[in-house]
C-alpha cells in the first residue's frame, strides 16, 4: 500500500510538472514566435532598403550615435553574456533589454554594420523568459529553465531551425553539461514559435548542396583536414573579436566616440573594398559560396569588418558572420583538398559554428536542418574535430567549459 501511495505521489508530481511547463512553454513560444518573426521581418526589410539605397552606409556613424544614446539610458551592461550568466546564476535580465536590442540591431543592419541576428534572438528570448518568470513568480531553478525556453523560441522564429535552437539553448551555457530538465519546455516553445514564423511566411534557413560525396576513408581524411583548418580560423576569429573589443575600449573610452569612429572605419573599408558584400549579414555571399563561388579574401575581410562593428558597439551578433566566414573559407580551401567547393562551404559553415560556440550536438543538428541528412557522417567528423581543436576559445566569455575537451576531467573554466 505504501509503495502504491509513493508511486501515485510521484506520478502526480510529474504530471503537474508536465502540465505546468507545457502551458508556460506555449505562452513563451507564442510571445517569442511573434516578436522573433517581427524582428526577422524588420531586419529583412531594412536590409532590402539598404541594398536599394547604398548611400545609407554613409549614415552608419550617425546610426551608431543613436545606438549609444539608446544604450546610455541603461546603467547596466546588456549583451548575450548577461543572458548566459542568468541561466547559471540569479543574474537579472531587465525588461528594456528586448526593445533596446531590437532597435539597436535594426539600426545596425539599416546602415550596414557587419553583424548577425542571433545575439539579438538570444537576448530578446532570454528577456521574455526571465520577465514572464518574474510575473508568475517561478522559483530560481525554474527561472533558469524559462530563460532557455525563451532563447529557444526566438532563435527558432528568426532562423527556422527548431531542433538546433533547443539543443543550442541547452548546450551553450555550460559546455559538457546539458540541462535536460529544459528539454521539453524548450521543445514545445520552439515548435510553437516555428509554427508562428511559418504563418508569417518566413522560410527556414536552408541550402541545397548538390555534390555530396559518398562516405569513404579518403573523403573522411579530407573533411578532417578541412575541419582542423576551420578550427584554426575559429581561434583567429574569437581572438580578433576579443582583442578588438579590448583595444577599442582602451583607446576610445567614450562609448559615443568609439561607435562613431567604428562607423567611420566601416564606411572607409567599404569604399576601399569597392563592395557591400561585407556589410550586414551577407546572406547572398553565403549562398554564392554554397554554389562554389567565393573569393580567397572574403573570410578574412569579414572577420575584420565584424570585429570592428562589434567592438565599436553596434548590435546584432556574431553567428551569421561566423556562417559567412566558415562558408567562404570552406569554399576556397576545399578544392585544394580535393573536395567540391560547395560541399566545402557547407562543412565550413557548420565547423566554424561548432568551434566558436562549443556546441557539437547543436552543430550536428544544424547541419541536418540546414543541409539535410545525406552527409551526416562528414558533418559529424567536422563537428568533433572543430570542437576539440578549437580549444577553450569561444565567442561568449560567460560560457563555462565544465569538462575538458581532451580527457574525462572536470575543469569548470571560462572560455578564453
Amino acid at each position: 500500500m505504501n509503495l502504491i501511495r509513493t508511486l501515485a505521489s510521484n506520478s502526480f508530481l510529474y504530471v503537474k510538472a508536465f502540465i505546468k511547463w507545457t502551458i508556460i512553454a506555449v505562452v513563451v513560444g507564442g510571445i517569442g514566435g511573434v516578436l522573433g518573426s517581427l524582428f526577422h521581418e524588420s531586419v529583412e526589410y531594412v536590409t532590402g532598403l539598404r541594398t536599394e539605397n547604398s548611400w545609407l552606409i554613409y549614415l552608419l556613424p550617425a546610426g551608431g550615435l543613436l545606438i549609444a544614446a539608446l544604450y546610455g539610458l541603461s546603467r547596466t551592461k546588456i549583451d548575450t553574456n548577461r543572458v548566459i550568466e542568468s541561466v547559471r546564476s540569479e543574474k537579472d535580465i531587465p525588461w528594456y533589454m528586448a526593445p533596446f536590442i531590437f532597435v539597436g540591431t535594426v539600426i545596425t543592419h539599416l546602415f550596414g554594420g557587419s553583424a548577425g541576428r542571433e545575439g539579438a534572438a538570444l537576448q530578446v528570448g532570454g528577456c521574455i523568459g526571465y520577465n514572464l518568470g518574474k510575473i508568475i513568480r517561478l522559483n530560481k531553478n525554474d527561472m533558469h529553465i524559462i530563460i532557455m525556453t525563451g532563447m529557444s523560441a526566438v532563435f527558432t522564429a528568426m532562423f527556422g531551425t527548431p531542433m538546433t535552437a533547443v539543443l543550442f539553448a541547452l548546450e551553450v551555457t555550460s559546455v559538457g553539461v546539458m540541462y535536460y530538465a529544459g528539454f521539453l519546455p524548450c521543445t514545445v516553445s520552439s515548435l510553437v514559435a516555428y509554427g508562428i514564423s511559418l504563418a508569417f511566411g518566413i522560410s527556414p534557413v536552408s541550402f541545397n548542396v548538390v555534390n555530396v560525396p559518398g562516405f569513404s576513408i579518403e573523403n573522411a581524411v579530407r573533411v578532417g583536414i578541412l575541419a582542423i583548418l576551420c578550427a584554426i580560423v575559429c581561434v583567429i576569429f574569437c581572438l580578433t573579436m576579443k582583442k578588438g573589443e579590448e583595444l577599442s575600449k582602451k583607446f576610445l573610452k567614450n562609448s559615443y566616440l568609439r561607435i562613431f569612429v567604428g562607423g567611420l572605419l566601416i564606411v572607409g573599408l567599404t569604399l576601399l573594398c569597392g563592395t557591400y558584400d561585407y556589410n550586414g549579414a551577407g546572406i547572398h555571399v553565403i549562398e554564392g559560396a554554397m554554389q562554389g563561388s567565393a573569393d580567397y579574401w572574403d573570410f578574412a575581410l569579414k572577420i575584420i569588418f565584424t570585429a570592428i562593428t562589434v567592438a565599436a558597439g553596434f548590435k546584432g551578433g556574431e553567428i551569421v558572420p561566423t556562417f559567412f566566414i566558415g562558408a567562404t573559407f570552406g569554399c576556397v580551401v576545399a578544392p585544394l583538398l580535393g573536395i567540391d567547393p560547395g560541399f566545402g562551404a557547407a562543412i565550413g559553415f557548420v565547423a566554424l559554428f561548432c568551434g566558436v560556440v562549443n556546441c557539437p550536438i547543436a552543430s550536428l543538428m544544424l547541419s541536418f536542418e540546414v543541409f539535410g541528412g545525406a552527409a551526416l557522417p562528414a558533418f559529424m567528423i567536422a563537428c568533433g574535430i572543430s570542437y576539440m581543436m578549437s580549444g577553450y576559445t569561444g565567442l561568449y566569455k560567460s560560457q563555462k567549459i565544465m569538462y575538458s575537451k581532451i580527457e574525462a576531467k572536470f575543469v569548470d573554466t571560462n572560455v578564453n
